[in-house]
């Protein structure tokens, strides 16, 4: 369960580019905060700067306005000190999974026979036990989404950011790992910040939602997530879980579907 004390900050966040010659502006007065603990998930059209929003929070990019503060400090420098997932996977083919999990203690100058230790360790709970030195080519695309979010989590942040994760996978996998990254999350306590397309996988999984507008993004709503935890499969037809998506639904301009 997240707490009530805030541990990611957003103040003002404003992001304007240049395409073309003309100033185009993706993002505009963002700001939202994130609960230690909370899974926390962000929902909007295509192109209203949602991954560009986690580029800024990580570091990739600076904004042009606002503030990030973690644990009330204000960050100049960020990178580094989010754990982050991007749409693709990104596991190096030439690498095996093992080797490819523990990239980020390896960049970071850790010790790597602990790393190596700790992954290993982990593998069966993030359904990868006797992958450890298969190459990713042979993976299916679950098994290299698990790959990946293990990579994620062995960075030791208390902050992780994923940009729609299950975006590419079949419908059955994808409700499959949902309910193992629930498992995951309440297992760890980590503080997670999720992008979807998906309003139904947004209920799911969170504590809150958040609905940005088209561009340039703004929040448009703040929608508390009162579904009892752990979620069931079930609960997606449910009459409270259903009102819930006509109002997100509504929120982004799409038509509620019967």
């Amino acid at each position: 369960m997240a707490s009530t004390v805030d541990l990611l900050t957003l103040n003002n966040i404003g992001k304007t580019f240049r395409e073309n010659g003309q100033p185009v502006t993706a993002l505009a007065e963002i700001s939202f905060s994130a609960r230690a603990g909370e899974f926390l998930t962000i929902i909007g059209p295509s192109g209203c700067g949602k991954s560009t929003l986690f580029n800024i929070i990580v570091g990739l990019s600076e904004p042009d306005t606002g503030e990030i503060r973690l644990q009330g400090q204000r960050l100049q420098q960020r990178t580094g000190l989010f754990g982050y997932m991007p749409q693709r996977d990104l596991l190096l083919p030439w690498r095996t999974v093992l080797d490819n999990v523990i990239l980020g203690p390896e960049l970071a100058g850790e010790d790597l026979r602990a790393a190596r230790s700790e992954a290993q360790s982990l593998l069966p709970l993030f359904g990868l036990e006797g992958f450890g030195e298969i190459y990713p080519a042979t993976l299916s695309g679950g098994m290299r989404q698990r790959a990946a979010l293990l990579r994620t989590f062995l960075c030791h942040r208390e902050v992780m950011l994923f940009d729609e994760p299950f975006g590419a996978l079949d419908a059955l996998t994808r409700r499959e790992l949902q309910g193992w990254l629930l498992g995951i999350w309440q297992r760890f306590n980590k503080t997670i910040l999720f992008i979807t397309h998906d309003v139904e996988e947004a209920l799911f999984l969170s504590d809150r939602v958040l609905v940005m507008t088209r561009r340039p993004g703004r929040i448009a709503l703040e929608m508390p997530v009162e579904l009892p935890r752990p979620r069931q499969a079930e609960m997606i037809t449910s009459p409270d879980f259903i009102t819930m998506k006509a109002d997100l639904l509504k929120a982004l301009g799409e038509p509620a579907q019967s």
